[in-house]
């Protein structure tokens, strides 16, 4: 009986031992089994974080890649001195000396192209520093991009294309002066490119953590891929790299200690997870520092355009006190990057960026919003003059960079939040505040004020009214005799513009200004000589004298247009003087004398106008080989201010006179000034003595006077 029930004992604790261990392996196989899964599902999951992670790197790099080339585009078609010399002759050596020397070893453009405003004509092209056909080694694609990006008021137009040697990207700009007072509609182009290289691809595989990354015509299995398409949206290649797969690293590493024991599968749970945290941190951290670039200036570190608007929005609601809002212009900065070039340039944004941050401290934040442009927000008691002059104050002192002096001003426009109104209110405020106090003069600061608006408004009617003045004919010439000293005979007539309308006169010394500004003083011009002209017909007795605008006489087109008028008209260009004032031997000399030596080849002269209240020379008398001065009315004027007036007028006449040079004098008034102009020499007499301005009926009457007397 006892072995009986010992062996039953023993049978009991073998079940019982079997049924345990049968329990403990299938407990072990459950939970290595939901173990396995939990592994792979987080496998899985890293892969699939790292390769969405390397996804948007991907489309990053292209975009940064878009985006330099864009910049780099901008910063070269954007440039006075690029927009005076490309049409200019010599302006292919310009270019290449410019832009096709420089891309033999730039790190930022392999090629630079610039064709000419009919869109077609290269006027320079060079890749890697040797000439080369843009139309053959990108094919059509180029001159559609060209086509597109000739409008000025277009950003640069940034595409990939397919090349000869593979894919490139391809950046064009129109060629337009900085502070957009272009006088012409046609503009050249600046195309720049940056081909795929092996060296590109590294360098976005290194900024952009793509290990492996390289271009490929078509996707590749087991690859991650990003496509490449050009401006129609097709694709035509591929950035194609590796997935780092870093689950699959760490299971493949863990994989053969699972089974020894589950201590090892806990710890290799933990490692899971800890890889996980890992690596969402670190994701975590590429967001907010993407976050940080979409919001900052790459050059100062300042907050960008889209920054302070997020700024002012997040102020809106938590500020204690109405935020201030400070746009700051560099006076002088062009000079720099002219003069020093563009990395002084840097440089002094640096600098300055840092002078602004610590300007005050009540300044919340700095921006910069474009080249020279900067903006500061301001919080707090401190008034506006305080900011105005702790801003001024930091360009009291010039800046040294490398040993170099370097001295720049500053203008500023200031506005505060009123109510409600948004951030691109508040911004636009400002910035008209600011226009306003570059119009002023160097080193001014304003504040908003409504009368801005108001104003610009006004403006903006005058030139619609202007425009429609101009093309309707209501703009008249009206006619000032121009008398011999000698005998008091009327000999040539000055052609004056009169615009009247149902609201009263328009004086020309505001709407002439006006047609300068705002692009219409050509059109002003031909409509002027037009119906000058057409009325001196009926006079052919007299010389016709013009007004001519600094502006018009710089266009390359003026001196053809001239020409043509006249031979339209069938009017005798010896009968025609042109006046011009002074300002325009100062702004664009070269193109001046290239002007007048056409019109001078026809029969026309030319009349240095406002003579002695500027800044002509005596070289630039002779220089340009006027026919005539004409002593301002400043001068005239001074002869009843004593003896001293007198000689200084004396003084100039005989001055032409050894120049033999004819001279005539503008705005006399009485019989006393005009004895005393005959006396010293002048031949020639205007003014209300001889002559008010007259209708052409006018003339007409007063010349059948004459004739009858």
């Amino acid at each position: 009986m006892s072995s009986t029930l010992a062996c039953r004992h023993v049978r009991t604790q073998t079940s019982s031992i079997i049924a345990t261990t049968i329990c403990f392996l299938v407990v072990a196989l459950l939970l290595t089994g939901l173990m396995a899964h939990v592994v792979t599902t987080m496998t899985r999951s890293a892969n699939e974080i790292d390769d969405a992670r390397a996804s948007r790197a991907a489309r990053a790099a292209i975009a940064a890649f878009v985006a330099r080339l864009g910049a780099t585009t901008t910063d070269n078609a954007i440039w006075d001195d690029a927009y005076r010399a490309v049409p200019a002759p010599g302006g292919a050596d310009w270019a290449y000396e410019n832009w096709g020397k420089t891309s033999e070893d730039y790190a930022l453009y392999d090629g630079a192209i610039v064709i000419g405003p009919d869109r077609t004509s290269i006027v320079s092209a060079y890749a890697k520093g040797k000439p080369f056909q843009p139309g053959v080694f990108f094919g059509e694609a180029f001159y559609r991009q060209v086509k597109v990006a000739a409008d000025p008021a277009r950003a640069p137009l940034v595409n990939f294309v397919k090349t000869e040697n593979g894919i490139a990207l391809l950046a064009s700009q129109a060629i337009q002066p900085f502070d957009d007072a272009a006088d012409t509609t046609e503009f050249s182009t600046l195309s720049f490119y940056k081909e795929f290289t092996p060296e590109v691809l590294d360098t976005l595989s290194n900024e952009h953590e793509l290990e492996g990354l390289r271009l490929e015509a078509t996707p590749k299995p087991d690859f991650l891929n990003t496509p490449i398409t050009d401006m129609k949206g097709a694709v035509i290649g591929y950035l194609v790299w590796p997935s780092k797969a870093p689950g699959s690293t760490v299971f493949h590493q863990v994989t053969p200690y699972i089974a020894a024991a589950i201590v090892i599968l806990a710890l290799f749970l933990v490692a899971v997870l800890m890889v996980g945290a890992s690596e969402a941190r670190r994701l975590r951290q590429l967001a907010q520092a993407a976050l940080y670039e979409a919001g900052h200036d790459s050059l100062s570190g300042l907050l960008n355009r889209q920054g302070l608007l997020s700024l002012l929005e997040e102020l809106d609601d938590t500020a204690a006190s109405p935020p201030r809002l400070y746009l700051v212009d560099l006076d002088g900065f062009k000079a720099v990057n002219d003069a020093w070039g563009h990395a002084v340039g840097d440089d002094l944004i640096r600098l300055v960026s840092n002078a602004l941050t610590a300007c005050h401290p009540e300044v919340v934040a700095a921006a910069r919003l474009g080249g020279d442009e900067f903006a500061l927000v301001h919080v707090g008691p401190a008034t506006c003059d305080d900011m105005e002059r702790a801003i001024l104050a930091l360009f009291a002192e010039p800046f040294k960079i490398g040993g170099r002096t370097i001295e720049v001003g500053a203008s500023i426009g200031a506005a505060a939040r009123d109510g409600d109104i948004e951030p691109l209110e508040l911004l636009r405020r400002a910035d008209m505040a600011l226009y306003r106090a570059k119009a002023n003069g160097r080193g001014q600061a304003i504040e908003y004020d409504p009368e801005l608006d108001q104003e610009r408004q006004r403006v903006a009617e005058l030139e619609a009214l202007l425009k429609s003045a101009i093309g309707s004919g209501a703009i008249e010439a009206v006619f000032q005799p121009l008398v011999s000293a000698s005998t008091g005979a009327v000999t040539g007539l000055e052609a004056l513009a009169r615009w009247r309308t149902a609201a009263g006169n328009v004086s020309p010394e505001v709407f002439i200004p006006l047609a300068e500004r705002c692009g219409l003083i050509d059109a002003l011009g031909v409509h002027m000589l037009r119906t000058s002209v057409a009325h001196a017909k009926t006079w052919p007795d007299l010389a016709l004298s013009v007004n001519v605008s600094p502006v018009q006489l710089c266009n390359p087109e003026f001196a053809a247009e001239v020409i043509s008028i006249l031979q339209e008209l069938d009017f005798d260009p010896k009968r025609l003087t042109l006046e011009i004032t002074e300002g325009v031997l100062m702004t664009n000399p070269d193109q001046a004398r290239r002007s007048i030596d056409q019109l001078k080849r026809v029969g026309i002269k030319f009349a240095l106008d406002d003579f002695g209240c500027g800044y002509a020379s005596i070289g630039a008398l002779r220089q340009f080989g006027f026919d005539r001065m004409k002593i301002d009315r400043s001068l005239v004027s001074a002869l009843d201010e004593g003896a001293k007036g007198a000689d200084v007028l004396r003084a100039t006449i005989s001055l032409a006179t050894a120049l033999q040079i004819p001279v005539t004098a503008e705005g006399i008034e009485n019989s006393r000034q005009a004895a005393i102009l005959r006396d010293a020499g002048c031949d020639q007499l205007q003014g209300y003595l001889m002559g008010k301005p007259m209708s052409a009926r006018d003339i007409t009457g007063k010349l059948q006077e004459e004739a009858a007397a």
